[in-house]
């Protein structure tokens, strides 16, 4: 399923910030920090879906995962999953599994470019992010609570404030960038795609990478959040 990374669609036709995004998905950066693909994996995507509210801006759409017992529960992430042999594609992939997850209208979004794919070794998926605008919001909500836990639509300038930056230190011997939202969480894969685009989109702001928290230390001082978003 793996596509060559790059815009999909012209990137003068979308609002600066993003156009940024889109024509930075060609750089190596971001896959050169993640380990090589192994032999085996599955197919997976996710979408980045980013809309622009008028009051708070930029902004971009997660999910928290249901506690289920798998390699990625209770997590944040964005929407995605594996592929299906019917899937057109890693755009068809992520659209899919984002309507299944959140029951956003996919009328209103947008696919404008691809991220490289990259290996997620925990769970052996290949992953292909897509980045998309959400040009016209709809309602979305956790439709699956064996699935999803809480689905928000973050701004990006509350990623980017450095009051919410830190480096988290997991049990597992991780250690990588992290954000602390209300009830969520952010770190490992949806964290450093994150952290990537803040910084080719223009949001990045100076952070104290010396901030290093334990796991349980840093999901201890998040709260709770919301389990449905109108557009």
């Amino acid at each position: 399923m793996s596509a060559e990374p790059g815009p999909l669609v012209d990137p003068a036709e979308l609002p600066d910030w993003l156009a940024a995004m889109a024509n930075s998905a060609r750089d190596p950066e971001l896959r050169d920090r993640m380990p090589p693909p192994e032999p085996g994996g599955r197919d997976a995507a996710v979408l980045i879906l980013l809309g622009d509210d008028l009051a708070a801006g930029p902004d971009v759409l997660l999910q928290l995962r249901a506690n289920g017992g798998g390699a990625h529960s209770g997590q944040v992430a964005f929407p995605g999953g594996s592929a299906e042999p019917d899937d057109d594609g890693p755009v068809a992939t992520a659209l899919r599994e984002a309507v299944e997850e959140t029951g956003v209208d996919p009328s209103g979004v947008r696919p404008v470019a691809l991220l490289p794919t990259l290996h997620i070794p925990v769970s052996r998926f290949h992953v292909t992010p897509v980045i998309a605008h959400w040009e016209r919001p709809s309602r979305v909500w956790a439709v699956d609570p064996a699935e999803s836990a809480a689905v928000a639509r973050v701004p990006l300038a509350t990623l980017a404030d450095p009051a919410n930056r830190f480096r988290l230190r997991h049990p597992s011997g991780f250690s990588g960038p992290a954000f602390a939202l209300p009830g969520m969480l952010v770190w490992g894969f949806t964290a450093g795609v994150l952290t990537h685009l803040l910084r080719i989109g223009g949001f990045d702001r100076p952070w104290d990478g010396t901030d290093i928290r334990d796991f349980d230390a840093a999901w201890a001082s998040v709260g709770s959040v919301v389990g449905e978003v109108d557009g």
